[in-house]
Order: C-alpha cells, then sequence, then structure tokens
C-alpha cells in the first residue's frame, strides 16, 4: 500500500521518562484517579518479570482540538524539548512516539497530532480509532476554543467506546495569560472537563510548565489500564508477553492470583 501523503512520520525518542507512581494531577477538582501508586496487581506483575529484554508495549493517544490552540507545540515540547515560535499548521494527521520506563518495564505512547481545519477533519477522524487516550485542547487566551471541546471529544468518541478511553480536557498558552486570567478561566475549563468526565491540566508548550507531569500521567494511566486488562485476559493464566506474541501456560492447578509474565 501507498503511503499516506497526509501522514508523516514517526519519529522516535531514545531518551526515557522513568515513571515510578503517579503523577499528581493537576486540581483535585477534575482528576480521574486520586492515588500515587499503581495497583497491586500491576506492581505484582511488574516486580515478578524475568530480568531479560522485554516486548514493548504501545498505547495510543490522540490531541484534537481548535486550529491554532497549540496541540503540535505541546507534542514536539514533550518529544523533543523544543518550541518554534513559527507556526506551521498540521496538514491531516501526524504522529510521534515517545519512550517510558513505568514501574521498570519500557513502554511507549504513540501520540497523534491531528489538523485542527475543516477540511482536513474526515482524514483526521480515520486516525481516531482505538484510542487509549483522548487529549482535547484549548487555548486559555482564546475562550471560544473551550467552547468547541465538546464537538472534538464528540467526534473522537464516534470511532472509541467512551468506557474505554482516559479522557484529558487541557488548556495551552498558560505563559500569555495572568496568573487572575487563569483561574478565572479554569473555573470554566473545569466545569467542563467534569462534563466530559475528564482530567483537567493547565500548561504552556513554550516554558514547558506541567507539560512534562502531563504527559507522565497519562502514560502512568495508560500503562496500568493494559496491564490489568491482560491480567483479565488471561483469566488465571500465567501470560507472556513478548515482541507481539503472546503465550498462555494452563498451570496443573488453578492458581488463587493472575500472574502477568515478561519473557527472559
Amino acid at each position: 500500500a501507498g503511503a499516506c501523503p497526509f501522514l508523516r512520520g514517526p519519529c522516535i525518542s531514545y531518551s526515557d521518562h522513568v515513571v515510578e507512581s503517579f503523577a499528581v494531577g493537576y486540581t483535585p477538582e477534575a482528576c480521574l484517579q486520586f492515588k500515587d501508586h499503581f495497583h497491586a496487581q500491576v506492581r505484582n506483575a511488574c516486580q515478578h518479570r524475568n530480568t531479560g529484554p522485554i516486548g514493548l508495549k504501545i498505547s495510543k493517544v490522540v490531541v484534537v482540538g481548535d486550529l491554532c490552540v497549540g496541540k503540535t507545540s505541546l507534542i514536539n515540547r514533550f518529544c523533543k524539548d523544543v518550541f518554534n515560535r513559527d507556526y506551521k499548521a498540521t496538514i491531516g494527521v501526524d504522529f510521534e512516539i515517545e519512550r517510558f520506563e513505568v514501574a521498570g518495564v519500557p513502554y511507549s505512547l504513540q501520540i497523534w497530532d491531528t489538523a485542527g481545519q475543516e477540511k482536513f477533519k474526515c482524514i483526521a477522524s480515520a486516525y481516531y480509532r482505538g484510542a487509549e487516550v483522548i487529549i482535547t485542547v484549548f487555548d486559555l487566551a482564546d475562550i471560544q476554543t473551550l467552547d468547541h471541546t465538546k464537538q472534538w471529544l464528540e467526534e473522537a468518541l464516534r470511532e472509541n467506546n467512551p468506557k474505554s478511553s482516559f479522557i484529558f480536557l487541557v488548556g495551552t498558552k498558560k505563559d500569555l495569560v495572568s496568573d487572575a486570567e487563569c483561574e478565572r478561566t479554569e473555573v470554566d475549563a473545569i466545569q467542563v472537563a467534569n462534563e466530559m468526565h475528564a482530567e483537567y491540566w493547565s500548561v504552556s508548550a513554550k516554558t514547558g510548565e506541567n507539560v512534562t507531569d502531563l504527559f507522565c500521567r497519562v502514560a502512568a494511566l495508560a500503562f496500568e489500564k493494559s496491564v490489568l486488562l491482560e491480567l483479565e485476559k488471561s483469566d488465571c493464566r500465567a501470560t507472556q508477553i513478548g515482541t507481539g506474541n503472546i503465550r498462555i501456560v494452563r498451570p496443573h492447578h488453578r492458581p488463587t492470583h493472575a500472574l502477568l509474565v515478561w519473557p527472559a
């Protein structure tokens, strides 16, 4: 099959972000989970893996929102630690792959940057499917973009099961508003986030404020959920996950708990 003319990438980063516990949420008023440690089953699965090479596991993140709200700048700040003042609109879709080490286990986020232009919506929406995380972005300096976030989320959820995706509402360009202006906008944004069943964050791609914490939290939540799903699928069988192959080993007796085993 030919390459999609609207798709560039991926750019793979080889500098791991180490995540040993949950980053603290931005605000308790719009937070998906109030905890700082992984689920006991997840910790147990990670602690009992073999010490050999571990097949990378990956989760899909889609970033949606109006034109010019800073989606690309947000992704570039996290993945490349750069901020480009010269704005270039995303054409169709683009994506980056960022590596993590979560609870000692290699893990990656595939972060999809989608176009905010109306003419590219039909192209971008084709890449929404299978998202474990949906990040809906608005501009803290332009309140109208907050009003549009519900529509962007609705379009992303048409391709996904709402119960299967973590949702984040992110206000960008925090550096362009005063603390007082930010606080006023956050009151409305937190209300929208609660209606969306989303977690809220305010960030600045220019200064980098809260950007790494946001994506490390995204990675922690997505990783934990993916491991719990694998444990559930194993149905009390030892499951070995490698480079795409899954081997099921049935014990002679039914164990009292499930164990996720990484290959040596």
